[in-house]
Parts: C-alpha cells; structure tokens; sequence
C-alpha cells in the first residue's frame, strides 16, 4: 500500500466549499480586467463596482469543464510531469531575488551565472522533474525580466518548466518563446512543456494582470497554476479552516474565469498559503501551520478531482542550517503524502527571498526520503523471511545471501555524499554546507547542455531582443 495523509474531515471538506461558493456571491471577487469583466458579463454573471458576484451554478459549470489531469512534456516530445491523481513532483522555488552566496554565506542580488548554475543543477538532480525560472537576473533590464527568465532555462535545459510572468504585457512573448522551442503554436497546444503560475492578490482580488494572464494561457491552451497566497490573521481569516475557504473561494474564481475563457483547458488547483507571525510580523514558509494550509488546499483541490499544486520545502532561517533542513524536510514528506501533484519551493531560504544552490541539493536528499516513504513496504519474492531463514539459519549472515545484494538498492534509498553516514574518523567531521558545496561542483561537472540548433537559438535571440525594443 501507498501510505496517505489526510488533514481534513470529510465534514469540514463540506463545510469549507459550501462556504467558499457563498463568498463567490457574497462579498463577491475584486476583477480589475475590462476584458474579463466583458467576459464575466456575456455569462451573466453581475458585476457591480468591479466586484464579481458569482452564482454557484456557473462557478460549478466552470468546475465541471476543467481537466482531471493533464501531462507537461520535455523538450524530446515526451511525457514528463503528470498532474493528476495522487503522483507528485518537485521543482526548486521561483523568483527569487536575492541568493546566498557560497562563498562568503552572505546574501546578495541573484544574477544570470547564478540562475544558469541553478538550472544546470536541477538539470542534473532526478529528485527534480521540472525546472522553474528560479531566480530575477538583476543584471538583466526589469522589464524583459520574466522572458528573460525563461529564455535562460530553455537555453540550459530539456525538463518542463514552472514560470510565470507578472504582467499581462510580457506574457505573450514568453508563449512565443515557449512555441519557437516546441515547432510552433499548435504543437505547443497537444505538449506543453511548461505551466504558468498565475496569482490572485489576497484577499479575493483578481487583479487586471492576474486575471487577464488566465485569458490569454486559456486561449493559448497552456497550462495554468492558479497559486492562490491567504495570509491567516493578515490578509485572510486567522483560523486555517478559514484561509483554505477564501484560498477555496479565489481558485473557483480563478477557474470560472479561466474556463469561460476556453472550457477544457488545462488548471491546476494551487497556493502559497502562509501564516501571519503575530510576534514578528512576518510570513512564515517553514511553520507547521503554514504546511498544514498547504496540505489543507491541495485536499480541496484533490476532493474536486482537480490536478494540485503547493509551496513547500522552503525555510525561513537566513543560512543552510538545522533550522532550513527541520523546516524543509518535514514539509517535504507532508507534501508527498498528500499526493500534491507539483510541490514547489526547494532550494529557497528567508521567507521565498532568496536562493541556495546548496540548500538545493541538500532538499534534494529530503526528497528522495519522501519519494522513498512514498514507494512503501512491499513483499518480495514468495516468502517475506521464511526463504532467507531457511539459507542463512541463526548465523545471521544475511549479508552473504544472493537476496541482498539483488534487493538491498530496491529496498534502501542511498544518499549521496551531502548525508553524512560514514563512520568517525581521526578526521575532522564537515558541516553540510561544505559536503553540499562539493556536490554542487560534481553536479555541473556531469551537465551537459542540450542540443539546440543555430536555427533555434536565432528564434529564441530574436524573440528576446524584440520584445525588449519594445519595452526598454
């Protein structure tokens, strides 16, 4: 058997979405998109004051229409990310801003090398199935920021990828982008190969940006990752039961618009929910009660059949240390026992602002913990201990039988060197960081760059200087 968490009762299940499909009426969504309120009003759904009052019937209609699953696919054509059911994925956390230099362990403006450098390690890492445009290149103009983003990991990767743009005016050129490396719009359409992170502003807003970028990925049939961010006792009710029904009330919002856009294109049921610190006022990513908001959201999502997606594997301490790796970890094998399809969110420190490269890596290794605890305990073979018994008697050699060596690697997951299971030595013992920072350097030392045609590069080198003659 797989094992399975569940948070919610299925009482509270109810209660939450029959109180979420109420606030859609009463108060009603903020929309800021004169398009989307035209498009809102063909349906017959009243807006008054910019505020959508969205009657139960549509909003499950909408619901109605939006796929179960849906797979992203790498650059080869084939299918690579499955969101649907209970398989679950990881990729590293996205726009950061800032990284923690390993050099020096002090923070400073995140730039291209380092995006680059994060990108050919996730390339290299199997615990991660797709990447994202992990990092905002301060070298690069702000306003071709989020192509720019994305042309840097096409140019350094095959894996899916997670992005998104914060704005309605650079969004299509990413899509270009995104067409050029598939063969072209229709291709792109039948395999994705990336998924848009799309946010509404809490609480219940959807802003002209947010929304209008939900329109055009609808019409474009690229996915979209609705990432809905309650912050309980700030910008959303204190009681988590309350957060996930207004974070249950902003996606349905969310998949009414982007379903009336073009019913049957691709949506993931997703968030970012967070406490508010009352003692410090901040937003705390590595507290339980900001995990349990997130398993609380995906099992909505996961009760109306919809693909689900979460922001875990993340830390608030300012260094790679045992506060990071208590944060991360737990939130890494909570996240996977849910069955969140796509949990974002590794390799971040200090609240989402900046990245590790190293801290990286050593999420990685929580990963596998959690991929491993998600395989479960299995027979094998005719017997579970009779046939070995029987061989090995009391001797208790049971390393010597031909039974271990064949299952002991299906049996345990083997870390890399970041885990420290060697015995003590007359040498000094190494903190992780320094074991992660040389698994970094082996991990780029094994990259290799994917084939890209001259052709191809010209398309994604004209796309990029074209849109910032545009915008710069």
């Amino acid at each position: 058997m797989r094992p399975k968490l569940q948070i919610l009762s299925a009482e509270l299940i109810e209660r939450i979405l029959r109180e979420a499909f109420t606030i859609l009426m009463d108060p009603g969504v903020r929309v800021g998109s004169p398009a989307v309120i035209e498009l809102l009003q063909r349906a017959d759904i009243p807006v008054r004051d910019g505020i959508a009052h969205i009657p139960a019937d549509i909003a499950q209609m909408c619901l109605d229409s939006a796929p179960r699953e849906f797979w992203l696919y790498n650059r080869q054509g084939e299918p690579a990310v499955h969101y649907g059911g209970d398989d679950v994925h990881f990729d590293p956390g996205s726009c950061c801003v800032q990284i923690l230099d390993p050099e020096t362990q002090q923070v400073r403006p995140s730039l291209t090398e380092d995006l680059v450098r994060m990108v050919q390690v996730t390339e290299v890492l199997p615990q991660f199935a797709a990447q994202s445009t992990a990092m905002v290149c301060g070298d690069q103009p702000s306003e071709i920021g989020d192509l720019y983003r994305l042309y840097v990991v096409l140019k350094n990767s095959s894996k899916p990828i997670v992005t998104g743009s914060f704005s309605a005016e650079g969004l299509p050129a990413m899509i270009d982008l995104l067409a050029a490396d598939a063969g072209g719009h229709d291709h792109l359409r039948q395999k994705p190969r990336s998924i848009f992170d799309v946010c509404p502003s809490p609480p219940l807003n959807w802003s002209e940006f947010g929304a209008h970028n939900l329109l055009d990925l609808a019409r474009a049939g690229v996915p979209a990752e609705i990432v809905s961010m309650p912050l309980a006792g700030g910008a959303a009710p204190v009681t988590l039961a309350g957060s996930i029904a207004q974070h249950a009330a902003e996606c349905l919002a969310g998949i009414t618009i982007h379903q009336l856009a073009a019913d049957g294109a691709p949506i993931v049921w997703g968030g970012a929910p967070a406490i508010f610190d009352m003692r410090t006022g901040t937003t705390p990513m590595g507290a339980i009660e900001t995990v349990m908001l997130n398993m609380g959201c995906a099992e909505i999502g996961k009760h109306l059949g919809l693909p689900t997606h979460g922001y875990m594997v993340a830390t608030d301490s300012k260094l790679v240390d045992a506060q990071a790796g208590a944060e991360s970890a737990r939130s890494a094998i909570l996240g996977a026992l849910t069955g969140i399809n796509m949990i974002s969110g590794a390799g971040m420190i200090d609240f989402l602002a900046c990245h590790s490269i190293e801290k990286l890596v050593i999420d990685a290794e929580s990963i596998s913990s959690a991929q491993r605890l998600l395989a479960g305990i299995e027979p094998r073979g005719e017997t579970l201990a009779l046939a070995a018994f029987a061989e090995a008697g009391l001797s208790g050699e049971f390393l010597k039988l031909k039974e271990t060596r064949a299952l002991f690697r299906k049996e345990q997951h083997i870390p890399s060197d970041v885990i420290d299971r060697a015995s003590r030595t007359d040498l000094p013992a190494t903190d992780i960081f320094i074991r992660a920072r040389a698994r970094v350097d082996e991990l780029l030392r094994e990259y290799r760059p994917p084939d890209l045609s001259g052709s191809l590069l010209d398309k994604f080198d004209g796309i990029l200087a074209s849109t910032a003659r545009k915008s710069i």
